[in-house]
């Protein structure tokens, strides 16, 4: 859980960018964005099989030249 203490001489400023910092490496935003909706799973596997084949046909594109 990300938290920032903040000293006599520091601003708010920097609090908030310290926070900012925290709060995205802990990936509680991205984590936030992926729970908002419900996917089906049935649309999951077909967002990942479609990945993975951009994944592969990029691989072949990088073989070939």
């Amino acid at each position: 859980m990300p938290g920032v203490y903040m000293g006599d001489s520091d601003t708010f400023d920097y609090s908030l960018r310290k926070f900012k910092k925290q709060v995205e490496k802990a990936g509680i935003l991205s984590e936030l964005k992926k729970r908002q909706h419900f996917e089906k799973p049935s649309i999951q596997k077909k967002k990942e099989a479609a990945a993975k084949k951009r994944l592969l046909k990029k691989i072949r594109k990088m073989q070939v030249m």
